[in-house]
């Protein structure tokens, strides 16, 4: 830290830890709060921020790089002596660094693409000790170019499981919502579908599938295959989507029938709105840019004028949830907005603000991820009327 350099500080979304630099800070705080749910150790991940420099994004992925093959590397050696579980801690610790290390590389660095192969594979490891083993899957959705995805029955839910379609959002993909929403899920008797959609992980990665404002096709095309499976509800499947992946959901929620519930974790009103004046400057710009297919964050605006719900979000018939930090950075009148139009127009819309005393005040609650999965898929058991007091509870 030179002597200018304002210290790392603890505020109402969380721990700051770089005050100069906010979009850094915010994505340390979001590695940071993982570890809760696995997803690293506190111990590494201050390890990784003493060494990283404030917007040095070699650094960043340097250090990130360092923890997550550090932890790769032990996941392999334990499960050679057949250390499962310390193998299956390291693996998905791993996964989420390599996740980190990916970040801020931009999109033609050609680092990215094998830091994310990184990122899948450590996933898929762990995936695969899993009791019930986990489903490493292709959503068909063109041809192709499929959707990647992970399904993960619930060891707790009997032959025939309601299920969660759970994406990310701008930034997030399959192998964080993890931490987010799945391991909630599977806790309370849900299998759960992790998808990368379009404009997210492998989709955008290998496919070059960007985003699109009618979500409520490749969700469509999500729940077409889950409906062939006999393990799974065909009465009880919901959709969450985080950040971005709020407004997602919002509209497939809107305009797919076959939804019995919908959360928006993160709401957005318009998005055209909320980015007309960013410009090619801004901390987020080269990621928006490649999620939209844009040169320039003028052009990516433009393309997302339709991403509203006005006129969309009357059409909701199911049960909606929208939980949204208390402090988020993209502040609380957007999601207001969404929740009042929804009762306006009849939908039975439920709105929790986290506040900075409980903590979880942050974007998508990452300070504190943990609370964002018990408000979340609480209230989703409650809907599908899941009867957890007959649940058996395993450690972790």
């Amino acid at each position: 830290m030179n002597d200018t350099a304002k210290p790392p500080r603890y505020e109402p979304f969380g721990w700051h830890h770089w005050p100069e630099d906010f979009w850094m800070s915010y994505q340390f705080r979001r590695g940071l709060g993982e570890t809760q749910e696995g997803g690293g150790a506190v111990s590494e991940v201050f390890q990784a921020g003493s060494k990283i420099i404030a917007n040095d994004f070699d650094s960043w992925h340097r250090e990130w790089m360092h923890i997550g093959e550090r932890n790769d590397l032990r996941g392999d050696e334990e499960f050679g002596r057949k250390h499962i579980r310390t193998a299956m801690n390291c693996w998905l610790r791993a996964a989420n660094y390599f996740r980190e290390a990916e970040f801020w590389l931009a999109a033609d660095d050609p680092r990215r693409l094998p830091t994310f192969d990184r990122c899948e594979e450590a996933s898929h490891k762990f995936l695969r000790q899993l009791t019930p083993k986990a489903e490493i899957v292709d959503i068909p959705y063109e041809p192709g170019k499929p959707l990647p995805a992970y399904f993960i029955r619930s060891a707790n839910g009997g032959d025939r499981q309601p299920v969660l379609i759970s994406v990310g959002g701008l930034d997030s993909f399959k192998d964080e919502l993890w931490f987010m929403t799945g391991r909630g899920a599977l806790q309370r008797g849900m299998s759960v579908l992790l998808v990368d959609g379009p404009g997210q992980g492998g989709a955008l990665r290998r496919h070059g599938l960007v985003t699109r404002h009618d979500y409520e096709v490749p969700i469509g095309k999500c729940i077409d295959w889950l409906t062939q499976r006999k393990d799974v509800d065909p009465a009880r499947i919901a959709v969450s989507g985080s950040s971005l992946g709020g407004y997602y959901a919002a509209r497939a929620g809107s305009m797919e029938p076959r939804l019995a519930a919908c959360i928006s974790h993160g709401a957005i009103w318009d998005i055209h709105e909320r980015w007309k004046t960013r410009d090619d400057n801004h901390g987020l710009a080269g990621h928006i840019k490649w999620v939209f297919g844009a040169k320039s964050m003028a052009e990516a605006t433009e393309i997302a004028k339709p991403f509203k719900l006005e006129g969309v979000l009357d059409k909701m018939k199911c049960p909606y949830l929208i939980i949204h930090g208390g402090h988020d950075v993209l502040g609380v009148e957007a999601v207001k907005k969404v929740h009042d139009y929804a009762v306006e127009h009849g939908v039975n819309a439920t709105l929790r603000l986290t506040s900075e005393e409980e903590t979880g005040a942050e974007h998508c609650q990452h300070d504190n991820p943990t609370l964002g999965q018990e408000l979340m898929l609480d209230w989703l058991a409650d809907v599908f009327e899941l009867d957890q007091t007959s649940l058996a509870h395993y450690p972790g």
